[in-house]
């Protein structure tokens, strides 16, 4: 089957294993290779439509789902002759009131993801205009909506998707007959965006958007979903039942649709969730672990007490047969669990450690705590870190980023006016006054200087010395990389290079550590967990040539936005009061992220609740399965690299 065939449209009766999803969906490994894909077909249609001498009408999307595919257009064009000299672009929609030159326009990021980079005609570019006067605005958006029509209609219609289940901007509550018009966005619309905006107050609350009508008009769409983030939205969409709560269900009424995935946008879907439910499956270890653990939730009972009944009515009826009883298998999952519990993250000497998840020896460990911003290490594991250095191993802390994007103009003016008024004019490594008087005449969309940024990012730095100090650390042992991938000074980042891998892997190579710990959640909602933890892969693949890799160990902590479900957990460190409130006053060292953080993603607690709050549910769950009872856990789970 060609790539161009995978994606398309499979009538129902072809695909029984997906009889709980009402759009046709396929699901790749990673977006890159998705991505790859979906350029493919929109590169087969325009040249398919330039062999007939005819236009190619192209939808096109903005937002981190597109990207990629945009990049792979470009490739395609530089490297394989790709024409768009027949290709006619109309985008979704854009923010209101927006000017073109704002580098939060998706006038700009059309332009500086695609349109600059290939030989489309300006003229056939079309992209709602966000300085349109209100009171012409009606008339604009049946203008565009008439041109589209003019235009013979979209031959290819490219979506993403929001966790409204919003396309376009067509929120909650727009109509299935509707047109392209003005639209007040969702909050939580506006709070997924605020990254991009450096806080929810600068994210407009309007937006211009192709109406539900002019999307389903499309020959051919196409939506792409990635992370976990957006995985119960999908799951809705692709499985609900048609509401105007959830406008990317009116996609089920398109006969031409397919929804590309990422394994981790599909988690939700049945199939994938709980595929016991579906069909017969191959009962894994990993599929047992997690199909026990779902049913002891469905059924409120902890897993010695879970009965052969049990099994035969929840779709695992097969899995019982295979294994002989319910008793067996409760007990086999029961021994599973509790061999992850450990309080002696580096391992407990002079102990057997064939039933624990670390090694006993070496008794003292070297480790690396790998720490993308500057408080994901007290957030995500700041009891086991307190816990790695009171049992006598060496830890070392490495901060990846300066953090600075993260510290707001009023909190670099406060330092910086403080500092001013011990120093005077005395400008020392950094000139204050200069801060001083940029910050206070700082315009919409400039980028900081260099002055401010280092600023913020001694905030950040200053904070973490201040938290290790409190856990225990040594200063010595504290790191500070600055990864150049981040040290753009705006929220979006370059591409990770070689600089980055050479900086990790030389910390690695100088510690030669026996535990790496690293941030394994990659919803965090500007990527850098991501592009670390990718810097910290493609070093150790470098290094694994060197005798003391065969003795190093990767731990993945999950971060402040999911925690790892108890079926992925390999390793489960129990906190006592005291150490959940340690951890607590250890996060609250980072001031300049307290009361208003700016990349909190879909959650609005503070970072030091979501963490207290996420340990202690994590502690809860393993309780109801008829384990232990703690205060509080922290999950980590082993990845073979």
């Amino acid at each position: 089957m060609s790539a161009i065939q995978t994606l398309t449209y499979v009538k129902p009766g072809k695909y029984e294993t997906t009889r709980f999803e009402k759009i046709h969906n396929e699901i790749f490994k990673n977006s890159q290779q998705a991505s790859e894909i979906v350029a493919l077909e929109i590169a087969e249609l325009i040249r398919s439509r330039q062999a007939k001498n005819k236009l190619c009408i192209l939808g096109l999307a903005t937002g981190s789902s597109p990207v990629k595919v945009y990049e792979e257009l470009v490739r395609m064009h530089k490297e394989e002759g790709l024409s768009f000299n027949n290709v006619v672009t109309f985008n979704l929609d854009e923010y209101y009131p927006m000017t073109k030159e704002n580098n939060q326009s998706y006038h700009y990021f059309m332009h500086q993801h695609l349109f600059n980079h290939i030989d489309i005609s300006p003229e056939n570019i079309n992209i709602p205009d966000g300085t349109v006067a209100i009171q012409n605005l009606n008339q604009y958006c049946v203008d565009y909506e008439t041109k589209i029509k003019k235009a013979g209609g979209l031959d290819f219609q490219l979506l993403g998707i929001g966790r409204t289940g919003h396309v376009g901007f067509n929120e909650p509550g727009s109509h299935i007959n509707s047109g392209t018009r003005i639209i007040t966005l969702d909050h939580i619309t506006r709070v997924d965006a605020s990254s991009d905006f450096n806080g929810i107050d600068n994210v407009p609350k309007r937006a211009i958007t192709m109406g539900v009508s002019t999307i389903l008009a499309s020959k051919r769409i196409v939506l792409m979903a990635w992370g976990q983030n957006k995985a119960e939205i999908i799951k809705r969409t692709v499985q609900g039942d048609i509401n105007s709560e959830v406008p990317a269900t009116f996609l089920q009424n398109h006969t031409n649709t397919t929804f590309v995935l990422d394994q981790s946008a599909a988690s939700e879907l049945t199939r994938f969730k709980t595929p016991w439910l579906v069909d017969d499956c191959i009962w894994t270890p990993e599929l047992k672990s997690k199909a026990i653990v779902w049913l002891c939730q469905e059924t409120k009972k902890s897993i010695l007490k879970l009965t052969d009944r049990d099994y035969n009515n929840n779709g695992m009826s097969d899995l019982l047969a295979q294994e002989g009883s319910a008793y067996d298998l409760n007990i086999n999952m029961f021994n599973v669990l509790q061999h992850t519990i450990t309080g002696w993250p580096g391992g407990k000497p002079n102990t057997d450690d064939s039933n624990r998840p670390e090694r006993a020896n070496p008794a003292k460990k070297r480790v690396i705590l790998f720490s993308p911003h500057p408080d994901d290490d007290v957030i995500s594991m700041g009891g086991t870190f307190s816990k790695l250095i009171k049992q006598g191993h060496e830890v070392h802390v490495v901060y990846q980023t300066s953090g600075n994007i993260a510290v707001t103009d009023d909190e670099a003016l406060k330092f910086a006016e403080v500092a001013n008024d011990f120093i005077g004019n005395n400008e020392g490594i950094i000139n204050f006054p200069n801060i001083i008087n940029f910050l206070n005449n700082k315009s919409e969309n400039q980028t900081d200087s260099q002055d401010v940024r280092k600023l913020k990012g001694l905030i950040r730095r200053r904070e973490s010395h201040a938290a290790t100090r409190y856990i225990g650390l040594e200063a010595k042992n504290i790191h500070f990389l600055d990864m150049p991938f981040y040290e753009t000074g705006q929220i979006k980042k370059s591409p990770i290079g070689a600089d980055d891998i050479a900086m990790v892997a030389a910390i690695i190579e100088k510690i030669k550590p026996h535990q790496i710990f690293a941030a394994g959640d990659l919803s965090d909602p500007h990527g850098t967990h991501k592009v670390c933890l990718n810097a910290i892969l493609s070093a150790m693949k470098q290094l694994k040539p060197n005798p003391f890799m065969n003795d190093c160990w990767l731990w993945l902590y999950s971060g402040a936005w999911h925690e790892w479900e108890i079926h992925d957990i390999d390793m489960a460190v129990p906190l006592s009061p005291e150490e959940v409130l340690l951890k607590r006053h250890a996060i609250l060292y980072h001031q300049s992220q307290k009361d208003r953080v700016m990349f909190q993603g879909n959650d609005s607690r503070e970072f030091w609740v979501r963490a207290e709050d996420r340990n202690k549910h994590t502690a809860k769950l393993y309780d109801d399965l008829g384990l232990a009872e703690y205060q509080a856990m922290e999950a980590f789970k082993r990845f073979d690299y």
